[in-house]
């Protein structure tokens, strides 16, 4: 094997130090660089991230405290409307309730007055129906001597008594 032969090893030695030396200086001057700038340039992205996210959470939270701000006051608005609408159909039932009041009261007047006339209308033929029934039944009983102030005078005492 020659890797093992002890007289080749100062050559090896030399081979050995050229190639690390190469490969050092290639490392350090070309690779090292260019995994150093794309590992700056990561940094730099997820920082550049990182402050994006954090001025993007911001926004979010000034939007939902907007958000929170307007719907407590629309909430407040539509208590005060609906309030307003709440009043206003009381006001206008309480008003219709009174009209239908004042107009039921005027009718049942009406109709009282209407059955108090009828009563009296009934009352005054009823008066006449009973001089004219009472004297013919008298009549008839009394073969004619009954006379109409008779009935008349009768009917109305018997009148007075149920009144």
């Amino acid at each position: 094997m020659p890797q093992l032969d002890f007289s080749t090893f100062p050559t090896q030695w030399v081979w050995l130090a050229i190639t690390f030396v190469v490969l050092y200086v290639l490392m350090a001057k070309v690779a090292l660089p260019r995994v150093g700038q794309v590992l700056e340039e990561r940094q730099n992205r997820i920082d550049d991230n990182l402050e994006m996210a954090g001025s993007l959470k911001q926004e979010a939270e000034a939007a939902a405290e907007a958000y929170q701000i307007s719907l407590a006051k629309a909430r407040t608005e539509a208590q005060i409307v609906i309030r307003q609408v709440a009043d206003e159909v009381t006001s206008e039932a309480s008003k219709k309730t009174e009209e239908l009041a004042s107009k039921l009261s005027d009718e049942v007047k009406t109709a009282e007055a209407k059955i108090f006339a009828a009563k009296d209308a009934a009352l005054a033929g009823l008066r006449d129906v009973a001089i004219d029934v009472a004297g013919d039944i008298a009549t008839k009983l009394a073969d004619g001597k009954v006379t109409d102030k008779a009935v008349t005078a009768a009917v109305d005492a018997a009148l007075q008594e149920q009144s």
